[in-house]
C-alpha cells in the first residue's frame, strides 16, 4: 500500500519552519544554550538526516520538533500553525495528529499485540476513524507483518518490532515522520532492511527526519543537518540520497 502524501502537503511547500529558535536550560547558576537561534525549513517529501556529536542539539531539536518539548524563544510552525506557544493539551494534540515517531527502543506496549499497537495513535483522537482497523492492516501488510497481528512485541524480533513502530507512526499520516537512532539496537542486516523500508516511504512523498550518528546511515538521506553547539554547522545535499 502507498502511503499518499496528506492533501495539504504538495511536495516542495514547507511542512515544518524554525525561525530564530532557541532552547536554553539553566543549570545552577549557568545557562546550558542546547540550541541557538536555530532557523530551518523541511520542506514536504524531503529525506533529512540529522546528526553532530554528543551535545550539539539533536535531541533537543528533535523534541522541539516532536512537540515534546517547547523552545524558550523563537517560532515553530508546522502546515503553517505556529505551535510555540500551545498548551500541553493542544501541544499532544497536534503530536497525536500531524507528528510520527520510531525511537530506537521500539516503545511498544508488550501487553498489545501488533494490530492493537499499531492504532494507539489513534486511540488518544476525540474520536477513533471508521477504518482505524483498516488502515492499521494494511500498514501492517505494508511493512511485512500482515501475519503477525496477534503476536505480541515479545514474540517478535528487534527488527519486527521496528516495524511495528513505524506502521504505528504513519497510522496517522503524519505532516513528518521522526526517527531517532532507528537502526541503533539492529544488527546491520536488520538495519539495512529498515533503512530500505525509510528509502521506499521517502519515495512515496513523506517527510522524514532520522537523527543518527553513524554516517553510513546519515547518507542514506536526501540531505543532511549538521549541528554543533546548537547551530547549523553544515548543510549537505547527497545527491539521490540511498543511490549514492
Amino acid at each position: 500500500m502507498s502511503q499518499p502524501m496528506h492533501a495539504s502537503d504538495q511536495r516542495g511547500t514547507p511542512v515544518v519552519e524554525l525561525k530564530e529558535v532557541s532552547r536554553v536550560y539553566r543549570m545552577g547558576d549557568h545557562e546550558v544554550r542546547a540550541l541557538d537561534a536555530l532557523s530551518f525549513t523541511f520542506r514536504a517529501g524531503e529525506y533529512w538526516s540529522i546528526m553532530g556529536s554528543s551535545g550539539s542539539g539533536k535531541s533537543t531539536l528533535l523534541n522541539i520538533l516532536g512537540c515534546v518539548d517547547r523552545p524558550s524563544s523563537g517560532s515553530y510552525r508546522i502546515r503553517g500553525n505556529e505551535v510555540s506557544t500551545l498548551s500541553d493539551d493542544e501541544l499532544s494534540e497536534i503530536r497525536g495528529h500531524h507528528i510520527g515517531f520510531v525511537f530506537q527502543s521500539y516503545n511498544l506496549i508488550p501487553q498489545l499485540n501488533v494490530l492493537e499497537n499499531i492504532l494507539v495513535p489513534l486511540s488518544y483522537w476525540d474520536e477513533m476513524p471508521e477504518d482505524a482497523e483498516q488502515r492499521a492492516r494494511q500498514l501492517a501488510e505494508r511493512v511485512g507483518l500482515g501475519k503477525r497481528l496477534e503476536h505480541r512485541p515479545t514474540e517478535l524480533s528487534g527488527g519486527q518490532q521496528q516495524r511495528v513502530a513505524i506502521a504505528r507512526a504513519l497510522i496517522n499520516d503524519p505532516a513528518i515522520l521522526l526517527a531517532d537512532e532507528a537502526t541503533g539496537n539492529l544488527d546491520s542486516k536488520t538495519a539495512a532492511e529498515i533503512l530500505e523500508l525509510f528509502d521506499q516511504l521517502h519515495a512515496e512523498g513523506k517527510t522524514i527526519l532520522l537523527v543518527t550518528h553513524e554516517p553510513s546511515v546519515g547518507r542514506r538521506a536526501e540531505h543532511t543537518l549538521r549541528l554543533a553547539d546548537g547551530r547549523i554547522a553544515e548543510v549537505l545535499h547527497n545527491r539521490q540520497g540511498a543511490a549514492t
